[in-house]
């Protein structure tokens, strides 16, 4: 397990791999909702390093709670070859402290 880093133009993407799925994340996209750690704190440790710990939950589990995501800082795969599908259309909305949340493909999921 651990992290390692891929570059994406701007974007810098960090893996957390487990035997069944790897979750990644992008921290210049992440808003610290902080839905990941009320979801799944046994997964999500922000005192522990790696502070992702993939194989601490259900790998179906897990999925569900990076959906969640309102910023699509996190992301998954699933091991046997699933992936994450951005919602469609586009989802635009305002939380509890007036920011801006997108649901949907950002401008980096797009293709070329």
């Amino acid at each position: 397990m651990g992290g390692s880093e891929r570059g994406h133009g701007r974007a810098t993407k960090k893996a957390y791999e487990g035997q069944k799925i790897t979750v990644t994340f992008e921290a210049r996209r992440c808003l610290h909702a902080a839905e990941c750690v009320r979801g799944l704190p046994e997964v999500f440790d922000t005192d522990q390093r790696p502070w992702i710990r993939p194989d601490g939950a259900e790998a179906e589990r897990l999925a569900e709670v990076v959906r969640r995501c309102p910023s699509g800082a996190r992301q998954y795969e699933l091991v046997d070859g699933g992936a994450e599908t951005p919602p469609r259309p586009t989802r635009i909305t305002r939380d509890s402290t007036g920011q801006l949340v997108v649901h949907g493909e950002s401008v980096t999921d797009l293709p070329e």
